[in-house]
């Protein structure tokens, strides 16, 4: 699994011009799914992505996490994460897991991630043409590979 997580000060997704959510000072997290990823992934990645110290403390150092802060978090499906743009100029998104297997990785990402949180969080809607508005705070992004974690 590949994520792309910014701390934001809002943001919202849009779906044909109706806002369907919407978050406050929180995380907007970007997710893409393969084929190889299991519940092992998904575990590891909520841990990190929950105990993340990028929110700052009282001395305005990067020291507290979401959890820590009460933050939202807003999780949207993005299976271009896996583009590849190794051949021309047209990205092949082959690595993307098809939506027979990303659906359920995706509802126990959002269990797993509302359990970690102990709060209800925010999500775009899985395969739909999505508009995302947000204002980066900070700005702060970070990029987190599952497969990394070793």
């Amino acid at each position: 699994m590949k994520t792309v997580i910014q701390r934001v000060s809002e943001a919202a997704v849009e779906i044909g011009k109706v806002k369907v959510t919407s978050i406050n000072k929180g995380l907007l997290i970007l997710l893409g799914i393969e084929d190889s990823d299991t519940s092992e992934d998904i575990n590891w990645l909520c841990k990190k992505i929950i105990n993340l110290r990028i929110f700052s403390d009282q001395d305005g150092v990067m020291n507290t996490s979401i959890k820590d802060t009460n933050g939202a978090i807003l999780l949207v499906s993005q299976f271009t994460l896996y583009a590849s743009t190794k051949k021309g100029n047209r990205p092949s998104y082959i690595k993307a897991a098809k939506p027979d297997i990303a659906i359920p990785l995706y509802k126990n990402f959002i269990e797993t991630l509302q359990i970690e949180l102990k709060k209800t969080i925010q999500t775009g809607v899985f395969g739909a043409d999505m508009k995302v508005h947000l204002v980066n705070d900070g700005p702060v992004t970070i990029l987190i590979d599952s497969k990394d974690k070793v």
